[in-house]
């Protein structure tokens, strides 16, 4: 019954998102607080397993709220303007360079292994540039979701680091046969950055005919091109100030550019060397921010609600999240998932088990997050394929090529992902939908390289 029903929320929360009937938040907390009661469960316990749950994103929900709060700070104060400019007058008016350009800033930023990191590095750069050609955001998010997901795959990254606790191999006997593939990923998503590039032009071309002016697309009658469709409520949709983009350059701080840059660099050097939590890195950086670029309550206080809508919008979709966790975790339907999954195997296609795992390990993504899949569901898998002379190292490795790596960017069992769409501004369910067919290609172009160099078998005898 709590198979049946953990499938049951997970599926109702996907329905929900993918076809935008409800807000994420409605989605995310209703539901599994709902099925929670229906399993047997009181209110009480429910309530304990959201709090637990609450309790484990509490700090990725108070750095988020920070960091854009922070990130836009440094916007109104002009600090990406000089990259923004020389990005845009190196692609000019194209978006295929644009989307190369993002797509291989996600991969650098990705080497530390942390998307939360890589999120915040490559969002915020390359928003602006975006929104001014009149590129779509969904392609940002995509973009930058393709480039952290085929790096994620490093022995330091977390799917790779869980995948050799439980099956005992190191982690670099894991990754290094798969080197090949995570070249060939790496190539294909560029592949993909380009097409899209080549296909925003296409449609900006069409949506947007006009000029280049100063190196920013500008519709017929000389309105520049705006930001992207379904990004209601975020810093920089509506509001000027909010966006950093004030007609008289009051919010403009050049004199401290250097400053703004240094300190950027601090906190982001601080953040991957762990020097303190990265909510406390960043409630220490809005601090500086506003002191020295805006001093006074006024201008503080107007900076902090410029940006406060976005903020609180992913921070409440972030708690939401923390609820559905909780509960799937609390009730047990994870584990219950997780070995329903591995019995529905049947035993004449264990010996194929490398093959199916790695074709399944994207779409998986939207069902199992990183601890659920390879803590619950790998064991299983791997004590099935053992009865069949499958090793448990191909399957782990065949499982590193979409599952939690090239699929967490569409997963919303893990943090990383309400960031990925918060800083991008687009809706859940249409990122998803952009981008699972994207991610599925590059996890099988992956595999498929995996076995061409036996990295992964196709059938063990």
């Amino acid at each position: 019954m709590l198979s049946s029903l953990g499938f049951l929320t997970v599926g109702a929360i996907l329905a929900l998102l993918l076809t935008n009937r409800v807000a994420a938040v409605v989605a995310l907390a209703g539901v599994p607080v709902v099925t929670g009661l229906v399993a047997g469960f009181g209110p009480a316990e429910v309530g304990e397993f959201a709090a637990s749950g609450l309790g484990d994103v509490v700090g990725v929900t108070t750095m988020f709220v920070f960091a854009i709060v922070y990130f836009g700070v440094m916007r109104d104060a002009g600090m990406f303007d000089p990259v923004i400019s020389r990005i845009v007058a190196f692609a000019g008016n194209a978006p295929v360079t644009v989307c190369l350009a993002t797509t291989a800033l996600a991969c650098a930023a990705h080497l530390d292994g942390a998307g939360a990191t890589t999120f915040l590095i490559t969002i915020p750069a390359m928003l602006p540039i975006f929104d001014r050609l009149g590129m779509r955001r969904l392609v940002l998010a995509t973009c930058v979701g393709l480039g952290a997901g085929v790096m994620n795959l490093l022995p330091w990254g977390g799917p790779t680091a869980r995948a050799a606790t439980t099956t005992g191999v190191p982690v670099n006997d894991l990754w290094v046969p798969l080197i090949p593939a995570q070249i060939a990923g790496v190539a294909t998503v560029l592949g993909i950055a380009w097409f899209l590039g080549r296909r925003e032009a296409r449609r900006l071309a069409v949506d947007r005919p006009g000029v280049v002016q100063d190196g920013v697309a500008v519709a017929a009658g000389g309105v520049p091109a705006s930001g992207s469709a379904g990004s209601p409520g975020l810093p920089g949709d509506s509001d000027p100030a909010a966006a950093g983009h004030d007609p008289a350059g009051d919010l403009r701080r050049p004199r401290l550019l250097w400053f703004n840059v240094a300190l950027t660099i601090a906190v982001i050097g601080c953040l991957i060397a762990a020097v303190a939590p990265a909510e406390l890195l960043f409630l220490v950086a809005v601090v500086i921010a506003l002191v020295v670029n805006y001093p006074g309550l006024k201008r503080q206080t107007d900076r902090i609600e410029a940006h406060a809508r976005g903020a609180m919008l992913m921070a409440t979709t972030l708690l939401a999240a923390g609820v559905f966790l909780g509960v799937l975790d609390g009730t047990g339907m994870i584990d219950a998932m997780a070995a329903t999954a591995a019995e529905a195997i049947p035993g004449a296609a264990a010996p194929a088990l490398p093959l199916i795992v790695g074709i399944l390990g994207v779409p998986l993504s939207l069902l199992f997050g990183p601890d659920a899949y390879y803590f619950g569901v790998l064991p299983v898998l791997i004590g099935v394929g053992e009865q069949f002379g499958v090793s448990g190292a191909a399957i782990a490795q065949a499982s590193l090529l979409g599952e939690e790596t090239v699929g967490f960017p569409i997963s919303p069992l893990t943090g990383a992902f309400y960031l990925l769409v918060g800083l991008s501004g687009v809706e859940i369910g249409r990122h998803i939908r952009h981008l699972l067919g994207w991610a599925w290609l590059v996890g099988l172009v992956m595999l498929a390289v995996a076995m061409a160099t036996g990295a992964v078998p196709l059938w063990s005898a």
